[in-house]
């Protein structure tokens, strides 16, 4: 058995698969990315980074270079479109929705893999793959075979790599389908503002938004049920659009075309040995809120440094079964809400009643703080026994002496945040860094961070602290030297 250059093979450099790609090479893990595409997509679609996203990348210093590319919003009317405004209590330095580019996104995200070290070979497809106790085989649609240690499929819904595995992909087909685009338009923006505005209540998956001089976003649904490898063509557009709003207003020239349809689906399992699945490869769901990019991101960041500790050898027997563990239930809330979203947007006088009915709850700031942070992801609570709310919860950004908590989050390790003094992160600093700040806005003495800036311990004794990095990060290092921040 011959070794191999890599590490981590992932199939797929969407947003999850460039992502995954960075966070191991914080950790000196060999990376190939393998895109069965040849060029980037070269379509403008538009997507929104939520809250959480937000801190992900504001935690790996990439938030800055996204912003310039977005157009900030309020975070509010994201939950089945219902209009209100944001929640006024997100417990958030980063609150707003970012819509931006996918493909800038897309781009942003592999260069800082690249920049990091990471390798992108586009034009490679996934067709076989065979694992045994040592590393996985991956055959090429030229016929290269790879060798690798791990390989992750994040190569989207139709995912080969799960289909190579044999991983069951259970849930609901598509039942109706929306067509979604952006083209110009013939006609002024007060007649299709007025013709919206008599359909916004009997037509949720309805709308013509304006994006930019004459640039529409167009949603309406299709005409029936159809294979998404045929993407729609602007005729399809104009008849529909007549048949609900009874004219096509002028559309031409479009950007991009694209069809969804509302099919929702949960991987059986994440983890098959040494393969793992990872954003739309463990899950499909309709688009309604936007969290299906987010939902992969946010996998990606989980998953990273968990395999990069199997990889380095300190990973705690457990820890990369956490990933599903924690990652599934997660991806299972986001499938029920994306069900009841859907629901909420039928033209039936069940469904419109209940419509109603939200609409009025969600006047109580309480229940759109929760359902916002549904959506968010802000509400993600991992489940790490028993222990204070805040255990297993993501630290929002708090101010602390050298600046914001996420700046030193940068390089993906874990960190102990001391308002003691008295505790030390010991054999473990060379994974984990050591914040000693008394004046940290913290309502407990201490808090231990994993590196997606989850709390993974809450305390102020030396040997209740030594225990959980144990738990999640292995066993001390000998003699290791202490690095602490901010002293």
């Amino acid at each position: 058995m011959h070794s191999s250059p890599f590490d981590v093979i992932i199939a797929g450099c969407g947003p999850t698969g460039a992502m995954l790609a960075a966070e191991l090479r914080l950790h000196d893990v060999r990376v190939l990315v393998l895109e069965q595409e040849t060029e980037p997509k070269s379509f403008v679609r538009i997507v929104s980074l939520h809250a959480r996203s937000l801190e992900l990348m504001a935690m790996r210093g990439l938030l800055d270079r996204l912003l310039p590319h977005g157009r900030r919003r309020p975070a509010g009317g994201i939950f089945a479109a219902i209009a209100k405004p944001a929640p006024k209590s997100l417990d958030s330095a980063y609150a707003y929705l970012l819509g931006i580019p996918q493909p800038v996104v897309e781009r942003l995200l592999e260069e800082h893999a690249i920049k990091l070290g990471g390798q992108v070979r586009r034009g490679r497809a996934v067709t076989g793959l065979a694992q045994d106790d040592e590393g996985v085989t991956v055959e090429l649609a030229d016929g290269e075979r790879l060798r690798t240690r791990y390989l992750v499929g994040c190569d989207g819904a139709r995912s080969t790599v799960r289909k190579l595995l044999g991983v069951g992909f259970p849930g609901e087909p598509s039942r109706t389908d929306t067509l979604m685009g952006e083209m110009e338009v013939g006609v002024p923006q007060e007649e299709i503002a007025a013709r919206t505005a008599e359909l916004r209540d009997t037509h949720h998956r309805f709308w013509l938004r304006p994006f930019g001089e004459r640039i529409y976003s167009v949603l309406v649904p299709a005409a029936e049920v159809s294979d998404r490898a045929q993407p729609p063509t602007l005729d399809d557009f104009r008849r529909q659009l007549h048949a609900i709003a009874g004219t096509d207003f002028g559309v031409h020239s479009p950007r991009w075309l694209s069809r969804f349809g509302d099919a929702t689906r949960l991987a059986e399992h994440y983890r098959a040995g040494r393969v793992l699945l990872a954003g739309d490869a463990a899950h499909i769901h309709p688009p309604i809120g936007g969290q299906g990019l987010n939902l992969g991101v946010q996998d990606a960041v989980n998953l990273g440094w968990k395999l990069a500790a199997q990889i380095r050898g300190w990973a705690p027997d457990t820890l990369l079964d956490t990933y599903e563990a924690e990652r599934r239930p997660v991806a299972e809330d986001v499938l029920d809400n994306t069900r009841a979203q859907t629901e909420l947007l039928s033209t039936e006088p069940g469904a419109r009643a209940v419509r109603r009915l939200l609409t009025e709850l969600m006047d109580f700031d309480e229940v759109n703080r929760h359902l916002t942070e549904k959506i968010t992801a802000t509400a993600v609570r991992y489940d790490f026994g028993p222990g204070p709310d805040l255990l297993g919860r993501r630290l929002p950004d708090l101010e602390v002496e050298q600046g914001h908590l996420y700046g030193l989050l940068h390089h993906g390790r874990g960190l102990l945040l001391d308002r003691t003094g008295r505790l030390t992160a010991g054999g473990w600093s060379d994974r984990v860094d050591h914040l000693a700040d008394p004046s940290a806005a913290l309502d407990v003495p201490c808090v231990l961070l994993r590196p997606d800036g989850h709390v993974a311990w809450i305390g102020d004794n030396q040997q209740d602290l030594n225990d959980h990095l144990s738990r999640w990060f292995g066993k001390p290092a000998a003699q290791a030297p202490a690095i602490s921040r901010g002293r």
